[in-house]
């Protein structure tokens, strides 16, 4: 403040102020004060009643006729709908509103849904046959309005289609019938798999629920409408559906069972997937990685020995192995910064 009043009658006391950051109204209000305030006075004044609310009397006349027998299934509407009919008036609608509200009579006199809070699954999978994800998508029959629907049971350590199959149907029964086919193939032992699937109905169905309990399979479910809590499954139909040659519409159920058994075969033994090291799923699933990625070692050693100078920064290295899938892995915690 001192430097504003020395150089104000210089240059000006808006330029003054402009100059060291201060708000003319900032100078002028720590300049001068004012008289300091009372906490007498800080205490505010009751509220003014109005002349034209009721008083309580009033009030209480109209929640009696309210609450009265003759007017329990009516709403506040009718209740003054009906008075006036008779020739009485109380209070306006609006008010019988407000007195209702008051007391805490407004809200839906029918039970409501709540939804339960669903939990984000956090899965991790650290070797083949863990964690299983299974969908179903429709694909496009020969006329407009028919589907045939491809099961699809997905290892989302090693993206290995374990099971499969086309139906003319989405049923409980076929999902259960397939999954118990494959978890016998698979040799599951009780307590060693996940399944983990989203909320559709033959998902979420007894009969499923009941033979993985039996198994000692453990099941997952994803949040309604988040599409994020099934990635494998997602990112393998869109594979599927990207595939060249994928028809627009299938003929026959025929047709798509022989796409699917074609397809199934190219997934797991000859498509190198980005997600796994370039391997395929087959090596993945059946251990087969880590001899196949020592192979591509001394095949890139080798090009290094013969030509090193080709190779700016360092020697080549093929893809690491997988070590983890995970289906919404935790955010990493958050490191406080202490001061010291």
């Amino acid at each position: 403040m001192d430097a504003i009043t020395t150089l104000a009658p210089t240059v000006g006391m808006v330029a003054a102020c402009q100059a060291l950051g201060m708000a003319r109204a900032t100078f002028y209000r720590q300049r001068n004060p004012g008289p300091p305030v009372s906490l007498a006075d800080a205490v505010p004044s009751p509220r003014r009643v109005s002349a034209r609310a009721l008083d309580a009397s009033e009030r209480q006349a109209i929640l009696d006729v309210l609450h009265s027998p003759r007017f329990a299934e009516c709403s506040p509407s009718e209740i003054y709908a009906t008075l006036l009919d008779e020739g009485v008036y109380l209070a306006s609608e609006r008010t019988f509103y407000r007195l209702l509200a008051a007391q805490g009579e407004t809200r839906e006199r029918r039970d409501q849904l709540v939804h339960p809070a669903y939990a984000k699954p956090e899965l991790l999978a650290r070797r083949p046959n863990e964690i299983w994800s299974w969908d179903i998508t429709k694909l496009l029959g020969p006329g407009k309005w028919t589907y045939f629907y491809l099961y699809v049971i997905l290892d989302i350590f090693s993206r290995y289609v374990v099971g499969g199959m086309v139906a003319h149907q989405e049923q409980a029964a076929l999902a259960e019938r397939l999954i118990a086919e494959t978890l016998a193939k698979q040799e599951i032992a009780p307590g060693q798999l996940t399944i983990h699937a989203d909320r559709g109905a033959s998902m979420t169905s007894k009969p499923v629920a009941f033979l993985l309990a039996d198994l000692g399979v453990i099941k997952t479910h994803s949040r309604p409408h988040v599409s994020n809590d099934t990635p494998y499954s997602e990112a393998h139909f869109k594979t599927l559906k990207y595939r060249p040659g994928f028809p627009e519409r299938f003929s026959s159920i025929d047709e798509a069972r022989a796409f699917g058994q074609e397809f199934f075969g190219w997934y797991n033994t000859e498509h190198r997937h980005a997600g796994i090291g370039l391997l395929t799923p087959e090596a993945v699933h059946y251990g087969r990685a880590p001899d196949l990625h020592a192979a591509r070692t001394a095949v890139l050693n080798a090009a290094y020995a013969a030509h090193p100078e080709r190779f700016v920064n360092h020697p080549p290295v093929p893809p690491p192995l997988p070590r983890a899938a995970w289906i919404n892995p935790p955010k990493p915690a958050q490191t406080q910064e202490v001061s010291l």
